[in-house]
């Protein structure tokens, strides 16, 4: 599943996993949310609607430009750095291409539909 994050009049593109979390991610777009930075690593945001998770993997060790959950707080988490293993990180897809609109500082504004 094609999908874009539109940030500050820059469009990333991502592909989304053929996975159940992804499909309920999905099914939450068109969304707009508040990116906030976490850990100078990633962006988070809290969705509106947790993911179902059943039959993941424990966690992931995520790298620059995995799109994941993380379940133990219900958030989106997009990552512009890699990270080490996280218990509880349900990777959901991944952007193709440049990050740099995600590693500005502060929050940004994300806009994020089918392509």
């Amino acid at each position: 599943m094609k999908i874009r994050l539109i940030i500050n009049d820059q469009t990333l593109s991502a592909t989304l996993a053929d996975s159940v979390p992804a499909r309920d991610f999905a099914a939450q777009l068109p969304i707009t949310l508040q990116l906030e930075d976490y850990a100078a690593t990633e962006k988070i945001a809290q969705l509106p609607h947790r993911l179902n998770i059943a039959g993941e993997p424990d966690g992931i060790t995520p790298v620059a430009g995995d799109i994941a959950f993380y379940a133990p707080w219900g958030n989106l988490a997009i990552f512009h750095r890699p990270f080490g293993y996280s218990k509880g990180l349900v990777r959901l897809g991944r952007i193709e291409g440049d990050l740099q609109a995600l590693r500005a500082e502060g929050p940004v504004e994300a806009r994020i539909e089918f392509e």
